[in-house]
C-alpha cells in the first residue's frame, strides 16, 4: 500500500471527482479524476484501485436513483454493451487503446458542437423532438460503450450519444446512465480479475480510498436533483464536449 502522502494528494482528488460524476454531473468530472491518480502511478495499476471503488459508488448510485431509469434505454443498449466488454478482453493485447480513444473522442467532440450549433447558432430556437429507441444504433453505440469502457475507460461518451437524443427527464436520464454503468463495471470485475489487474496490493490501497466515495456521490446526485431541464442538458453536452476532448488529448499523449 502506499505511504508516500504524494500517491494521497493525488487520489483523494480523483476519487472525489470521479464520486460527482458517479452521482450524476458527468463523465467528464471522472474523466478529470483518472489523470489525477495516473500522476502518482501506472494508469493501468489506475484503473484496478479505482474499480472497485466504482463499484461501490455504483451501490450507492443505485440506492439514491433507485425510483428512476428508463428500462426500454437499458434492454436495448445493453447486450451490445456486454459484447463489447468481451470483445474488449478478447482483443485486449491486439487493439491499441489510443486509436479507440480518438475515434471515440472526435465522434463526441462532433456530436456536441452539432447540438450547440442547433441550439445556440445561426437559427437556434427550431424544437427537435425527442429521438424514439433505435435498436441497430443502440447496438452500435451500447458495443462501443463497453468496449470503450474495458480497454479505454471512455464508455460514457458513447452513451450520451445514444441517450441524450432521447431528451428523457433529468432523473430518468440519470438513474438510467446509473443502472447501465454499475452492470458494466459488475461484470468487468471478471475479465480484470482474469488479467491480474485486482491483485491484493491494490485492493488494500481501494480500501483506503472508500470512505471519500459515498460524500462525493452523494453530492453529485444532490446537485443533479436541483437542475431543471433547461440547465441540466446544456451542462451535461458541455460535460461530455470537455470529456471527449480529454479523451482525445489522452490517446494522442499530450
Amino acid at each position: 500500500m502506499p505511504q508516500d502522502l504524494s500517491f494521497y494528494y493525488a487520489a483523494v482528488p480523483a476519487v472525489l471527482l470521479v464520486g460527482l460524476a458517479k452521482g450524476g454531473m458527468g463523465d467528464a468530472l471522472s474523466l478529470i479524476g483518472l489523470p489525477f491518480l495516473a500522476l502518482v502511478v501506472s494508469p493501468v495499476e489506475a484503473a484496478a484501485i479505482l474499480l472497485p471503488i466504482l463499484v461501490f459508488m455504483d451501490m450507492i448510485s443505485l440506492v439514491i436513483w433507485r425510483q428512476h431509469g428508463d428500462w426500454a434505454t437499458l434492454k436495448i443498449m445493453l447486450p451490445g454493451a456486454v459484447f463489447g466488454i468481451a470483445l474488449g478482453w478478447a482483443t485486449s493485447a491486439l487493439v491499441p487503446g489510443n486509436m479507440l480513444r480518438i475515434v471515440i473522442g472526435v465522434v463526441t467532440i462532433l456530436f456536441c458542437l452539432r447540438y450547440f450549433w442547433n441550439n445556440y447558432g445561426p437559427g437556434a430556437g427550431k424544437i427537435v423532438p425527442p429521438r424514439g429507441q433505435r435498436p441497430v444504433a443502440a447496438g452500435l453505440w451500447g458495443t462501443f460503450s463497453g468496449y470503450g469502457s474495458f480497454v479505454a475507460h471512455a464508455g460514457g461518451a458513447p452513451f450520451q450519444i445514444y441517450a441524450l437524443p432521447l431528451k428523457l427527464q433529468p432523473r430518468e436520464y440519470t438513474g438510467t446512465s446509473v443502472r447501465f454503468f454499475a452492470i458494466l463495471n459488475a461484470i468487468k470485475l471478471i475479465p480484470y480479475f482474469a488479467l491480474g489487474q485486482l491483485d491484493t496490493q491494490n485492493l488494500a490501497t481501494s480500501a483506503t480510498l472508500l470512505p471519500f466515495a459515498p460524500l462525493a456521490t452523494l453530492a453529485g446526485a444532490w446537485c443533479v436533483r436541483r437542475m431543471k431541464p433547461a440547465i441540466f442538458y446544456p451542462f451535461m453536452y458541455a460535460m461530455a464536449l470537455i470529456a471527449a476532448f480529454l479523451i482525445v488529448r489522452e490517446g494522442l499523449g499530450w
